[in-house]
């Protein structure tokens, strides 16, 4: 895995991505070098301008790509099941894109024939190299083989991640036992490390290029740290449960970790130049998304009217950075006085309290787009952990461990957790959503943010919403 502005990508996509680009950039000047050998009359966009032609097609098809999914490979899937039928689908969204595009900026349109001919050629060469990947990606070589320090549930789950492959191919070498915990591993993937003999000696005899430490309790145990230290000088990777979990899944897992990997470990990015930059990129998503969506919002506060009256917006209270209180903006989509005489409760999949427009605005999530204005007035960000009641975060911080940690951070209109983990309704849910948010806030980034946006928008348009 790479480590690219505090996020986990795996080196296989981002091969794929950087090959595909130049694929893509190449396709083009090889389209215009044909048309210009078959001796058509047409006029060559002007040099200045061709090569960021060339560009904005490599972007707009690689935004469409990642919106479709193409770049969320999963090794044990193979590249085959998200692949083709989705190419076709990603170029007709590309062209659209692109239509946009030359109809706002003309200058950088290049002619129907160059087009035809760029499509014809980027695609046959995004198929030949997506079926080299998974030719190169099914050999072993590209497999790493680790090696387990602990046997109980840590190391367990830890494996089964591992096995799972979804990003990295791993061969499991075994699980070296320690004392004073309980054997939750098969018995016949258990190493032992023999009297006089070093764990830098079974890592080489096992040829494992990492060792993953997966002790739950680490009191009390004979833990080899100077075994571990002589294996890193070797040249092996050694790595904590937690990080390997945060690589492999994107989010930390609060069972595991510890109070000390949070406050030593890297991440929690709260400088000033971070802080600019987000409030930047919220300002500048935010008007355009207020611009685009605004007959959008019109027609869906017409409709709310028609069905249900007036009010058409409602505002809530909620908990934002520092645990300060807001009141946050969206349009009504539940039936007027729908707690009246009842405490709060969680919006559940099939609430009856939600209207018939409430349905199909949450669905696509157009009940979120007032909070264009929590943002605009710098109560939330563009993206960030979901926002929540304080009747629910008070009960939340008892029950869930690091909870208040979210709150380090502005709350989003979307976020990390919302398009990783989408529908919650209970504590269990929050927990597994906390762990998504927390990999937000210590890893959070522009390209963080940006990753964030493309997944919201394939949400929104192929996969509904809550």
């Amino acid at each position: 895995m790479l480590r690219i502005s505090n996020h986990y990508v795996s080196k296989v996509v981002f091969s794929l991505l950087f090959l595909e680009v130049l694929i893509l950039i190449g396709s083009f000047y090889a389209g215009a070098g044909l048309r210009v050998s078959a001796g058509a009359e047409f006029m060559l966009p002007q040099l200045d301008h061709f090569f960021l032609s060339a560009c904005v097609f490599a972007a707009a098809i690689v935004f469409s790509m990642s919106a479709l999914g193409m770049y969320q490979v999963r090794l044990s899937e193979g590249l085959r099941n998200s692949f083709f039928l989705q190419l076709m689908p990603s170029f007709a969204m590309g062209f659209c894109i692109l239509t946009l595009v030359f109809y706002l900026a003309p200058d950088l349109y290049f002619g129907r024939g160059i087009l035809v001919l760029v499509f014809c050629i980027s695609g046959t060469g995004i198929v030949l190299a997506r079926m080299l990947f998974l030719k190169t990606s099914e050999l072993s070589f590209l497999e790493s083989r680790i090696l387990f320090i602990g046997c109980g549930t840590l190391a367990r789950d830890c494996g089964e991640l591992a096995r799972a492959g979804s990003y990295h191919r791993y061969r499991i070498a075994g699980y070296v036992r320690v004392p004073c915990e309980d054997v939750a591993v098969p018995e016949d993937s258990l190493l032992v490390l023999e009297e006089g003999r070093t764990l830098l000696q079974l890592a080489r005899q096992c040829r494992v290029s990492e060792i993953v430490v997966s002790v739950q309790n680490r009191r009390g145990v004979e833990f080899p740290i100077a075994d571990l230290l002589d294996c890193k000088l070797f040249g092996i990777e050694v790595t904590d449960s937690t990080t390997f979990f945060e690589r492999e899944t994107c989010q930390i897992r609060v069972e595991s970790v510890q109070p000390s990997w949070l406050v030593f470990g890297g991440g929690f990015d709260q400088s000033r130049v971070r802080t600019f930059m987000k409030r930047s990129f919220d300002l500048v998503a935010s008007l355009l998304l207020l611009v685009v969506t605004l007959p959008v919002m019109l027609l869906t506060a017409l409709a709310i009217y028609i069905e249900d009256r007036a009010p058409v917006f409602y505002s809530q209270e909620r908990v934002g950075k520092d645990g300060h209180l807001f009141r946050v903006l969206k349009f009504r989509s539940m039936y007027m006085d729908a707690e009246r005489g009842g405490p709060p409760q969680w919006a559940a999949r099939n609430d009856p309290r939600i209207t018939r427009v409430g349905r199909v605005i949450r669905k696509l999530r157009i009940d979120e787009l007032p909070q264009i204005l929590n943002v605009l007035k710098g109560e939330m960000s563009f993206v960030g952990p979901r926002p929540e009641r304080p009747y629910f975060v008070s009960q939340l911080n008892e029950r869930v461990p690091y909870y208040n940690v979210r709150h380090s951070i502005k709350p989003g209109i979307t976020g990390w957790a919302q398009v990783r983990y989408g529908y919650g309704d209970s504590v269990d849910d929050a927990l597994q959503k906390l762990q998504y948010d927390l990999y937000y806030v210590k890893n959070n980034s522009l390209l963080l943010d940006v990753l964030v946006l493309i997944d919201t928008f394939k949400v929104v348009m192929f996969r509904g919403g809550r």
